[in-house]
Protein backbone atom coordinates (compact mmCIF):
# COMPACT_ATOMS: atom_id res chain seq x y z
CA UNK A 1 0.00 0.00 0.00
CA UNK A 2 1.70 3.59 -1.39
CA UNK A 3 2.27 6.01 1.92
CA UNK A 4 -0.65 7.84 2.47
CA UNK A 5 -3.13 5.36 1.01
CA UNK A 6 -6.55 5.00 3.18
CA UNK A 7 -6.75 1.65 5.16
CA UNK A 8 -9.18 -1.00 3.42
CA UNK A 9 -12.93 -1.15 4.98
CA UNK A 10 -13.27 -3.80 7.10
CA UNK A 11 -16.58 -5.61 5.86
CA UNK A 12 -19.91 -5.31 8.57
CA UNK A 13 -20.84 -8.24 10.01
CA UNK A 14 -23.89 -9.48 9.55
CA UNK A 15 -26.12 -11.92 11.47
CA UNK A 16 -25.84 -14.04 7.53
CA UNK A 17 -22.61 -13.57 5.82
CA UNK A 18 -23.24 -13.93 2.17
CA UNK A 19 -19.41 -14.53 1.31
CA UNK A 20 -20.47 -14.17 -2.13
CA UNK A 21 -16.36 -12.96 -2.97
CA UNK A 22 -15.33 -16.67 -1.76
CA UNK A 23 -14.13 -18.20 -4.43
CA UNK A 24 -14.90 -22.16 -5.38
CA UNK A 25 -13.97 -24.85 -3.25
CA UNK A 26 -11.33 -25.76 -5.93
CA UNK A 27 -9.33 -22.42 -6.01
CA UNK A 28 -9.12 -21.98 -2.11
CA UNK A 29 -5.82 -20.13 -1.56
CA UNK A 30 -5.88 -20.45 2.38
CA UNK A 31 -7.49 -24.48 2.41
CA UNK A 32 -6.69 -26.31 5.88
CA UNK A 33 -3.57 -27.63 6.12
CA UNK A 34 -3.57 -31.30 7.11
CA UNK A 35 -0.53 -33.53 8.96
CA UNK A 36 1.43 -35.50 6.56
CA UNK A 37 0.54 -38.55 8.28
CA UNK A 38 -3.12 -37.78 7.96
CA UNK A 39 -3.15 -37.81 4.21
CA UNK A 40 -4.97 -39.74 2.61
CA UNK A 41 -2.96 -40.09 -0.59
CA UNK A 42 0.00 -41.38 1.92
CA UNK A 43 -2.16 -43.63 3.49
CA UNK A 44 -3.57 -45.75 0.45
CA UNK A 45 0.33 -45.16 -0.62
CA UNK A 46 1.42 -46.93 2.03
CA UNK A 47 -1.33 -49.81 1.93
CA UNK A 48 -0.26 -50.35 -1.46
CA UNK A 49 3.47 -50.57 -0.65
CA UNK A 50 2.83 -53.24 1.74
CA UNK A 51 0.51 -55.44 0.01
CA UNK A 52 3.29 -54.76 -3.02
CA UNK A 53 6.41 -56.13 -0.58
CA UNK A 54 3.93 -58.88 0.55
CA UNK A 55 3.47 -59.78 -2.93
CA UNK A 56 6.89 -60.17 -4.00
CA UNK A 57 8.02 -61.92 -0.78
CA UNK A 58 5.14 -64.50 -1.66
CA UNK A 59 6.07 -64.91 -5.44
CA UNK A 60 9.63 -65.04 -3.92
CA UNK A 61 8.70 -68.28 -1.79
CA UNK A 62 6.24 -70.01 -4.24
CA UNK A 63 8.54 -69.78 -7.43
CA UNK A 64 11.30 -71.14 -4.56
CA UNK A 65 8.98 -74.22 -3.43
CA UNK A 66 7.96 -75.08 -7.31
CA UNK A 67 10.23 -73.79 -9.81
CA UNK A 68 9.55 -71.71 -12.24
CA UNK A 69 7.53 -73.88 -14.86
CA UNK A 70 5.46 -75.22 -11.78
CA UNK A 71 4.74 -71.45 -10.84
CA UNK A 72 3.79 -70.81 -14.45
CA UNK A 73 1.43 -73.51 -14.88
CA UNK A 74 -0.25 -73.58 -11.30
CA UNK A 75 -1.39 -69.78 -11.67
CA UNK A 76 -2.28 -70.59 -15.31
CA UNK A 77 -4.72 -73.87 -13.59
CA UNK A 78 -5.80 -71.41 -10.09
CA UNK A 79 -6.64 -68.05 -12.05
CA UNK A 80 -9.72 -69.89 -14.00
CA UNK A 81 -12.34 -70.39 -11.02
CA UNK A 82 -11.29 -66.34 -9.90
CA UNK A 83 -13.57 -64.80 -12.41
CA UNK A 84 -16.59 -66.90 -11.51
CA UNK A 85 -16.04 -66.16 -7.97
CA UNK A 86 -15.49 -62.29 -8.35
CA UNK A 87 -18.51 -62.27 -10.06
CA UNK A 88 -20.63 -64.10 -7.83
CA UNK A 89 -20.35 -62.03 -5.08
CA UNK A 90 -20.09 -59.12 -7.19
CA UNK A 91 -23.56 -60.06 -8.00
CA UNK A 92 -24.63 -60.24 -4.78
CA UNK A 93 -23.83 -56.86 -3.82
CA UNK A 94 -25.87 -55.53 -7.23
CA UNK A 95 -28.32 -53.82 -4.80
CA UNK A 96 -25.63 -51.33 -2.71
CA UNK A 97 -22.46 -51.92 -4.54
CA UNK A 98 -19.36 -50.96 -2.71
CA UNK A 99 -16.43 -48.98 -4.21
CA UNK A 100 -14.19 -51.49 -6.18
CA UNK A 101 -10.93 -49.82 -4.40
CA UNK A 102 -12.56 -51.81 -1.08
CA UNK A 103 -13.13 -55.07 -3.11
CA UNK A 104 -9.15 -55.18 -4.60
CA UNK A 105 -8.07 -54.33 -1.41
CA UNK A 106 -9.42 -57.33 0.37
CA UNK A 107 -8.43 -59.58 -2.64
CA UNK A 108 -4.79 -58.34 -2.71
CA UNK A 109 -4.84 -58.80 1.19
CA UNK A 110 -6.18 -62.33 0.51
CA UNK A 111 -3.62 -63.24 -1.83
CA UNK A 112 -0.86 -61.44 -0.79
CA UNK A 113 -0.64 -60.60 3.22
CA UNK A 114 -2.71 -63.22 4.60
CA UNK A 115 -1.13 -66.28 1.88
CA UNK A 116 2.21 -64.80 3.41
CA UNK A 117 1.15 -65.03 7.04
CA UNK A 118 -0.07 -68.18 6.88
CA UNK A 119 3.04 -69.50 4.49
CA UNK A 120 5.53 -68.29 7.36
CA UNK A 121 3.42 -69.31 10.47
CA UNK A 122 2.34 -72.58 9.63
CA UNK A 123 6.13 -73.33 8.83
CA UNK A 124 7.38 -72.22 11.65
CA UNK A 125 4.45 -73.34 14.17
CA UNK A 126 4.93 -76.87 12.57
CA UNK A 127 8.77 -76.83 12.84
CA UNK A 128 8.23 -75.69 16.54
CA UNK A 129 6.00 -78.49 17.25
CA UNK A 130 8.19 -80.90 15.61
CA UNK A 131 11.06 -80.20 17.24
CA UNK A 132 9.68 -80.02 20.71
CA UNK A 133 7.21 -83.71 20.41
CA UNK A 134 10.42 -85.13 18.09
CA UNK A 135 7.72 -86.89 15.65
CA UNK A 136 7.63 -84.61 12.36
CA UNK A 137 5.06 -86.90 11.19
CA UNK A 138 2.31 -85.71 13.73
CA UNK A 139 3.50 -82.30 13.68
CA UNK A 140 2.64 -82.28 10.15
CA UNK A 141 -0.92 -83.79 10.98
CA UNK A 142 -1.61 -81.25 14.01
CA UNK A 143 -0.70 -78.73 11.82
CA UNK A 144 -2.29 -79.21 8.78
CA UNK A 145 -5.89 -80.03 11.13
CA UNK A 146 -5.45 -77.54 13.66
CA UNK A 147 -2.51 -74.60 13.05
CA UNK A 148 -3.54 -73.84 9.52
CA UNK A 149 -7.20 -73.51 10.51
CA UNK A 150 -6.66 -71.04 13.33
CA UNK A 151 -3.63 -69.30 11.33
CA UNK A 152 -5.14 -68.68 7.87
CA UNK A 153 -8.79 -67.52 9.06
CA UNK A 154 -7.07 -65.42 11.63
CA UNK A 155 -5.32 -63.42 8.85
CA UNK A 156 -7.96 -63.42 6.43
CA UNK A 157 -10.56 -62.19 8.76
CA UNK A 158 -8.02 -59.36 9.59
CA UNK A 159 -8.80 -58.24 6.25
CA UNK A 160 -12.67 -57.73 6.93
CA UNK A 161 -11.56 -55.71 10.40
CA UNK A 162 -9.80 -53.82 8.77
CA UNK A 163 -12.86 -52.70 6.24
CA UNK A 164 -14.97 -52.76 9.09
CA UNK A 165 -13.42 -49.88 11.09
CA UNK A 166 -11.39 -47.79 8.80
CA UNK A 167 -14.30 -48.33 5.54
CA UNK A 168 -17.46 -48.63 8.21
CA UNK A 169 -19.39 -46.52 5.50
CA UNK A 170 -19.48 -49.12 3.61
CA UNK A 171 -19.79 -52.02 5.86
CA UNK A 172 -23.69 -52.02 6.40
CA UNK A 173 -24.95 -55.08 6.79
CA UNK A 174 -24.59 -59.37 6.33
CA UNK A 175 -24.30 -58.91 2.51
CA UNK A 176 -21.20 -56.57 2.70
CA UNK A 177 -19.29 -58.49 5.23
CA UNK A 178 -20.40 -61.86 3.21
CA UNK A 179 -18.94 -60.01 -0.47
CA UNK A 180 -15.78 -58.59 1.80
CA UNK A 181 -14.73 -62.18 3.06
CA UNK A 182 -15.43 -63.83 -0.14
CA UNK A 183 -13.01 -61.32 -2.28
CA UNK A 184 -10.31 -61.99 1.06
CA UNK A 185 -10.53 -65.84 0.45
CA UNK A 186 -10.95 -65.94 -3.34
CA UNK A 187 -7.39 -63.97 -3.05
CA UNK A 188 -5.91 -66.52 -0.55
CA UNK A 189 -7.48 -69.42 -2.80
CA UNK A 190 -5.46 -68.18 -5.83
CA UNK A 191 -1.80 -68.34 -4.47
CA UNK A 192 -3.14 -71.71 -2.49
CA UNK A 193 -3.71 -73.16 -5.16
CA UNK A 194 -0.66 -72.25 -7.34
CA UNK A 195 1.16 -73.91 -4.36
CA UNK A 196 -0.46 -76.73 -4.50
CA UNK A 197 -0.67 -76.94 -8.04
CA UNK A 198 2.92 -75.90 -9.05
CA UNK A 199 4.10 -78.75 -6.36
CA UNK A 200 1.83 -81.44 -7.99
CA UNK A 201 3.24 -80.72 -11.18
CA UNK A 202 6.90 -80.71 -9.99
CA UNK A 203 5.95 -83.90 -8.97
CA UNK A 204 4.89 -85.74 -11.76
CA UNK A 205 7.69 -84.09 -13.47
CA UNK A 206 9.78 -85.82 -11.75
CA UNK A 207 8.37 -88.92 -11.69
CA UNK A 208 7.30 -89.08 -15.24
CA UNK A 209 3.47 -88.89 -15.03
CA UNK A 210 1.46 -86.64 -17.40
CA UNK A 211 -2.66 -86.77 -18.51
CA UNK A 212 -5.51 -87.78 -16.35
CA UNK A 213 -3.65 -90.02 -14.00
CA UNK A 214 -1.18 -87.21 -13.35
CA UNK A 215 -1.32 -85.84 -9.71
CA UNK A 216 -1.31 -82.35 -11.36
CA UNK A 217 -5.08 -83.30 -12.83
CA UNK A 218 -6.43 -84.96 -8.99
CA UNK A 219 -5.51 -82.14 -7.57
CA UNK A 220 -6.45 -79.72 -10.33
CA UNK A 221 -10.15 -81.91 -9.71
CA UNK A 222 -9.95 -81.32 -6.02
CA UNK A 223 -9.59 -78.11 -5.39
CA UNK A 224 -10.79 -76.21 -8.69
CA UNK A 225 -13.17 -78.33 -10.12
CA UNK A 226 -15.35 -79.53 -6.89
CA UNK A 227 -14.30 -77.15 -4.00
CA UNK A 228 -13.18 -73.97 -5.45
CA UNK A 229 -15.99 -72.57 -2.94
CA UNK A 230 -13.85 -73.67 -0.07
CA UNK A 231 -12.40 -71.39 1.13
CA UNK A 232 -14.42 -68.54 0.51
CA UNK A 233 -17.31 -70.70 2.57
CA UNK A 234 -15.22 -70.92 5.33
CA UNK A 235 -14.37 -66.91 5.50
CA UNK A 236 -17.81 -65.71 4.51
CA UNK A 237 -18.87 -66.92 8.47
CA UNK A 238 -16.25 -64.40 9.84
CA UNK A 239 -18.00 -61.68 7.29
CA UNK A 240 -22.09 -62.76 8.60
CA UNK A 241 -21.01 -62.30 12.17
CA UNK A 242 -19.39 -58.54 11.18
CA UNK A 243 -22.00 -58.17 9.17
CA UNK A 244 -24.90 -58.89 12.25
CA UNK A 245 -22.25 -56.38 14.13
CA UNK A 246 -22.17 -53.97 11.52
CA UNK A 247 -26.11 -54.14 11.18
CA UNK A 248 -26.25 -53.99 15.43
CA UNK A 249 -27.62 -50.52 17.55
CA UNK A 250 -24.44 -49.07 18.96
CA UNK A 251 -25.18 -49.42 22.85
CA UNK A 252 -25.34 -53.08 21.94
CA UNK A 253 -22.23 -54.09 22.41
CA UNK A 254 -22.33 -57.80 22.72
CA UNK A 255 -24.12 -57.64 19.51
CA UNK A 256 -21.21 -55.68 18.68
CA UNK A 257 -18.38 -57.85 19.98
CA UNK A 258 -19.91 -61.65 20.05
CA UNK A 259 -20.86 -62.34 16.57
CA UNK A 260 -17.14 -61.60 14.81
CA UNK A 261 -16.01 -63.97 17.29
CA UNK A 262 -18.37 -66.25 16.65
CA UNK A 263 -17.84 -66.63 12.86
CA UNK A 264 -14.49 -66.69 13.30
CA UNK A 265 -14.63 -69.79 15.68
CA UNK A 266 -17.40 -71.22 13.48
CA UNK A 267 -14.53 -70.45 9.97
CA UNK A 268 -12.14 -72.12 12.21
CA UNK A 269 -13.91 -75.40 13.46
CA UNK A 270 -15.37 -75.93 9.06
CA UNK A 271 -11.80 -75.52 8.12
CA UNK A 272 -9.88 -77.99 10.25
CA UNK A 273 -13.28 -80.49 9.94
CA UNK A 274 -12.24 -80.14 6.00
CA UNK A 275 -8.40 -80.78 6.51
CA UNK A 276 -9.09 -83.74 8.82
CA UNK A 277 -11.59 -85.72 6.14
CA UNK A 278 -8.85 -88.08 5.27
CA UNK A 279 -8.71 -89.50 9.11
CA UNK A 280 -12.30 -90.52 8.51
CA UNK A 281 -11.15 -93.32 6.31
CA UNK A 282 -10.82 -93.88 2.49
CA UNK A 283 -13.93 -91.86 1.56
CA UNK A 284 -13.47 -89.60 4.35
CA UNK A 285 -13.06 -86.39 1.36
CA UNK A 286 -16.19 -87.76 0.19
CA UNK A 287 -18.62 -87.84 3.06
CA UNK A 288 -17.41 -84.58 4.65
CA UNK A 289 -18.27 -82.72 0.92
CA UNK A 290 -21.24 -84.55 0.72
CA UNK A 291 -22.87 -84.64 3.67
CA UNK A 292 -21.73 -80.84 5.40
CA UNK A 293 -19.72 -78.90 3.09
CA UNK A 294 -22.41 -79.01 0.12
CA UNK A 295 -25.44 -78.67 2.64
CA UNK A 296 -23.72 -75.56 4.14
CA UNK A 297 -22.87 -74.00 1.45
CA UNK A 298 -26.52 -74.33 0.06
CA UNK A 299 -28.02 -72.55 3.38
CA UNK A 300 -25.27 -70.05 3.44
CA UNK A 301 -26.30 -69.14 -0.42
CA UNK A 302 -29.72 -69.03 0.38
CA UNK A 303 -29.60 -66.98 3.04
CA UNK A 304 -26.96 -64.24 1.32
CA UNK A 305 -29.78 -64.23 -1.53
CA UNK A 306 -32.45 -64.01 1.19
CA UNK A 307 -30.55 -60.99 2.84
CA UNK A 308 -30.26 -59.48 -0.49
CA UNK A 309 -33.93 -59.12 -1.28
CA UNK A 310 -34.28 -58.03 2.23
CA UNK A 311 -32.17 -55.19 1.06
CA UNK A 312 -34.82 -54.35 -1.44
CA UNK A 313 -37.48 -54.70 0.70
CA UNK A 314 -36.02 -52.01 2.98
CA UNK A 315 -35.51 -49.68 0.42
CA UNK A 316 -39.60 -50.50 -0.76
CA UNK A 317 -40.32 -49.89 3.09
CA UNK A 318 -37.79 -46.83 3.57
CA UNK A 319 -38.09 -44.62 0.37
CA UNK A 320 -42.38 -43.89 0.50
CA UNK A 321 -41.36 -41.56 3.67
CA UNK A 322 -39.42 -38.96 0.80
CA UNK A 323 -41.57 -39.82 -1.59
CA UNK A 324 -44.86 -38.59 0.85
CA UNK A 325 -42.15 -35.60 1.56
CA UNK A 326 -41.83 -34.97 -2.29
CA UNK A 327 -38.09 -35.40 -2.69
CA UNK A 328 -38.94 -38.61 -4.77
CA UNK A 329 -41.73 -39.60 -7.13
CA UNK A 330 -44.70 -42.16 -5.63
CA UNK A 331 -43.43 -44.86 -8.23
CA UNK A 332 -39.81 -44.41 -7.44
CA UNK A 333 -39.54 -46.26 -4.21
CA UNK A 334 -41.42 -49.24 -6.06
CA UNK A 335 -38.72 -49.05 -9.19
CA UNK A 336 -35.77 -48.59 -6.99
CA UNK A 337 -36.90 -52.39 -5.53
CA UNK A 338 -36.87 -53.95 -8.73
CA UNK A 339 -33.14 -54.65 -9.65
CA UNK A 340 -34.95 -55.30 -13.55
CA UNK A 341 -36.61 -52.09 -13.36
CA UNK A 342 -33.08 -50.62 -11.94
CA UNK A 343 -31.66 -52.11 -14.96
CA UNK A 344 -34.95 -51.10 -17.66
CA UNK A 345 -34.47 -47.48 -16.47
CA UNK A 346 -30.63 -47.53 -16.74
CA UNK A 347 -31.09 -48.43 -20.51
CA UNK A 348 -33.83 -45.99 -21.03
CA UNK A 349 -32.00 -42.84 -19.80
CA UNK A 350 -29.39 -44.21 -22.61
CA UNK A 351 -31.54 -44.79 -25.34
CA UNK A 352 -33.75 -41.16 -24.60
CA UNK A 353 -30.77 -38.79 -23.49
CA UNK A 354 -28.19 -40.55 -26.04
CA UNK A 355 -30.22 -40.49 -29.65
CA UNK A 356 -29.87 -37.37 -31.71
CA UNK A 357 -33.29 -36.44 -32.30
CA UNK A 358 -35.55 -34.66 -30.80
CA UNK A 359 -35.50 -31.25 -28.88
CA UNK A 360 -31.96 -30.17 -27.40
CA UNK A 361 -31.37 -30.36 -23.55
CA UNK A 362 -29.20 -28.18 -22.13
CA UNK A 363 -27.53 -30.93 -20.01
CA UNK A 364 -27.02 -33.46 -22.26
CA UNK A 365 -27.71 -32.42 -25.76
CA UNK A 366 -30.46 -33.78 -28.14
CA UNK A 367 -33.16 -36.28 -26.62
CA UNK A 368 -36.91 -36.67 -27.41
CA UNK A 369 -39.72 -34.62 -26.97
CA UNK A 370 -41.04 -34.99 -23.16
CA UNK A 371 -42.72 -37.81 -21.86
CA UNK A 372 -46.19 -38.00 -21.07
CA UNK A 373 -46.98 -36.74 -17.34
CA UNK A 374 -48.19 -39.02 -14.58
CA UNK A 375 -52.33 -39.63 -15.80
CA UNK A 376 -52.64 -40.18 -12.15
CA UNK A 377 -51.43 -37.08 -9.96
CA UNK A 378 -49.28 -33.85 -11.14
CA UNK A 379 -46.27 -34.32 -12.81
CA UNK A 380 -43.29 -34.60 -10.20
CA UNK A 381 -40.73 -34.39 -13.28
CA UNK A 382 -41.46 -30.91 -14.27
CA UNK A 383 -38.50 -29.16 -15.53
CA UNK A 384 -36.62 -27.74 -13.35
CA UNK A 385 -33.70 -25.05 -13.85
CA UNK A 386 -30.13 -26.79 -12.98
CA UNK A 387 -28.92 -25.98 -9.45
CA UNK A 388 -32.45 -24.29 -8.76
CA UNK A 389 -33.71 -25.07 -5.07
CA UNK A 390 -36.21 -28.16 -4.28
CA UNK A 391 -39.27 -27.72 -3.24
CA UNK A 392 -39.25 -27.56 0.85
CA UNK A 393 -41.41 -30.17 1.89
CA UNK A 394 -44.22 -29.74 4.27
CA UNK A 395 -44.20 -31.30 7.95
CA UNK A 396 -44.14 -35.73 7.97
CA UNK A 397 -43.49 -36.88 11.62
CA UNK A 398 -41.42 -39.11 11.81
CA UNK A 399 -40.75 -38.77 8.25
CA UNK A 400 -37.30 -37.55 7.24
CA UNK A 401 -35.33 -34.48 7.98
CA UNK A 402 -35.99 -31.15 5.40
CA UNK A 403 -32.70 -30.03 4.30
CA UNK A 404 -34.15 -26.62 3.34
CA UNK A 405 -32.13 -24.61 0.20
CA UNK A 406 -28.67 -25.71 -0.99
CA UNK A 407 -26.62 -22.34 -0.54
CA UNK A 408 -23.35 -22.58 -2.31
CA UNK A 409 -20.75 -25.19 -0.47
CA UNK A 410 -18.87 -27.95 -0.72
CA UNK A 411 -22.84 -29.58 -2.19
CA UNK A 412 -23.11 -26.95 -4.75
CA UNK A 413 -24.70 -28.80 -7.81
CA UNK A 414 -22.18 -29.60 -10.38
CA UNK A 415 -22.71 -30.70 -14.02
CA UNK A 416 -20.11 -32.81 -14.10
CA UNK A 417 -21.81 -35.87 -15.20
CA UNK A 418 -23.43 -34.28 -17.99
CA UNK A 419 -21.34 -33.63 -21.11
CA UNK A 420 -21.56 -31.11 -23.69
CA UNK A 421 -24.21 -30.51 -25.92
CA UNK A 422 -22.26 -30.84 -28.82
CA UNK A 423 -20.55 -34.58 -27.48
CA UNK A 424 -21.44 -37.52 -29.26
CA UNK A 425 -24.48 -39.80 -28.58
CA UNK A 426 -22.33 -42.47 -27.01
CA UNK A 427 -20.70 -40.06 -24.39
CA UNK A 428 -24.17 -38.58 -23.79
CA UNK A 429 -25.51 -42.09 -23.41
CA UNK A 430 -23.11 -43.38 -20.88
CA UNK A 431 -23.32 -39.96 -19.25
CA UNK A 432 -27.24 -40.57 -18.85
CA UNK A 433 -27.10 -44.32 -17.87
CA UNK A 434 -24.41 -43.36 -15.18
CA UNK A 435 -26.55 -40.78 -14.15
CA UNK A 436 -29.23 -42.56 -13.44
CA UNK A 437 -26.89 -45.24 -11.67
CA UNK A 438 -25.82 -42.74 -8.98
CA UNK A 439 -29.00 -41.91 -8.75
CA UNK A 440 -30.04 -45.56 -7.70
CA UNK A 441 -26.86 -45.58 -5.70
CA UNK A 442 -27.61 -42.53 -3.69
CA UNK A 443 -31.35 -43.66 -2.90
CA UNK A 444 -30.21 -47.29 -1.72
CA UNK A 445 -27.99 -45.63 0.37
CA UNK A 446 -30.49 -42.89 1.90
CA UNK A 447 -32.66 -46.05 2.34
CA UNK A 448 -30.31 -48.09 4.41
CA UNK A 449 -29.20 -44.94 6.43
CA UNK A 450 -33.08 -44.55 7.40
CA UNK A 451 -33.04 -48.26 8.25
CA UNK A 452 -30.25 -47.94 10.53
CA UNK A 453 -31.56 -44.95 12.59
CA UNK A 454 -34.72 -46.72 12.87
CA UNK A 455 -33.06 -49.30 14.51
CA UNK A 456 -30.63 -47.32 16.90
CA UNK A 457 -27.99 -47.56 15.00
CA UNK A 458 -27.94 -43.66 13.95
CA UNK A 459 -24.70 -41.98 13.44
CA UNK A 460 -24.00 -38.59 14.62
CA UNK A 461 -23.76 -37.29 11.51
CA UNK A 462 -27.08 -38.11 10.36
CA UNK A 463 -28.53 -35.30 8.86
CA UNK A 464 -25.61 -33.71 7.10
CA UNK A 465 -25.44 -37.27 5.90
CA UNK A 466 -29.12 -37.26 5.01
CA UNK A 467 -28.77 -33.98 3.33
CA UNK A 468 -26.02 -34.69 1.33
CA UNK A 469 -27.71 -37.62 -0.47
CA UNK A 470 -31.20 -35.70 -0.89
CA UNK A 471 -28.77 -33.04 -2.72
CA UNK A 472 -26.89 -35.45 -4.75
CA UNK A 473 -30.48 -37.30 -5.95
CA UNK A 474 -31.75 -33.47 -6.53
CA UNK A 475 -28.71 -33.28 -8.78
CA UNK A 476 -29.63 -36.06 -10.96
CA UNK A 477 -33.41 -36.02 -10.96
CA UNK A 478 -34.41 -34.26 -14.22
CA UNK A 479 -32.46 -37.36 -15.69
CA UNK A 480 -33.27 -39.74 -13.44
CA UNK A 481 -36.81 -38.83 -13.11
CA UNK A 482 -38.51 -39.76 -16.59
CA UNK A 483 -36.28 -43.07 -16.71
CA UNK A 484 -37.67 -44.57 -13.55
CA UNK A 485 -41.15 -43.26 -14.29
CA UNK A 486 -41.41 -45.61 -17.50
CA UNK A 487 -39.42 -48.29 -15.82
CA UNK A 488 -42.35 -47.55 -13.01
CA UNK A 489 -45.18 -48.32 -15.93
CA UNK A 490 -43.27 -50.74 -17.88
CA UNK A 491 -42.86 -53.20 -15.34
CA UNK A 492 -46.26 -52.91 -13.86
CA UNK A 493 -44.91 -51.15 -10.65
CA UNK A 494 -47.88 -48.40 -11.56
CA UNK A 495 -51.10 -48.77 -13.42
CA UNK A 496 -51.26 -47.37 -16.80
CA UNK A 497 -54.95 -46.81 -18.16
CA UNK A 498 -55.80 -48.24 -21.22
CA UNK A 499 -55.22 -46.30 -24.47
CA UNK A 500 -58.19 -45.09 -26.06
CA UNK A 501 -58.65 -42.92 -29.43
CA UNK A 502 -61.41 -39.75 -29.59
CA UNK A 503 -63.31 -40.44 -32.73
CA UNK A 504 -65.65 -37.11 -32.26
CA UNK A 505 -68.50 -39.11 -30.63
CA UNK A 506 -69.73 -41.13 -27.79
CA UNK A 507 -66.28 -42.90 -25.78
CA UNK A 508 -67.61 -44.95 -22.65
CA UNK A 509 -63.54 -44.56 -21.71
CA UNK A 510 -64.08 -40.15 -21.44
CA UNK A 511 -67.07 -40.91 -18.98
Amino acid sequence: MPPGAAHPVVPVYEEQPRFDAVPPRAHWRYAPRRDFWRSRTLRASAVIIVLAICGLLILSLVREQTGTEGFLVGMGLAVLPVPLLMAAFRWLDRVDPGPWRHLIFAFAWGACAAALVAIIANSFATHWIATATADPTSADTLGARVVAPVIEESAKAAAILLIFLFRRRHFTGIVDGVVFAGFTATGFAFTENILYLGSAFGEDKSLGFSGVPSVTAATFFVRVVLSPFAHPLFTVLTGIGFGIAASAAHHRRLRRTAPPLLGLLCAMGMHALWNSSSAFGTYGFYLVYGAFMLPVFGVITWLAIWTRQRELRTISAELPAYAAAGWLAPAEPLVLSSMRARAMARAYAARTFGGGFGATSPHLGPHPAPYEPDPYGADPYSPVPYGADPPAPGPHPPGPRSPGPHAPGPYSPSPYHRPPAHADAKSRARAASRAVSEYEAFATTLAFLRHRAHRGAVSPDFEAREQELLHHLWQRKEIAGPALLYAAQATGRVPVPPPHLHYGGYNPYQH
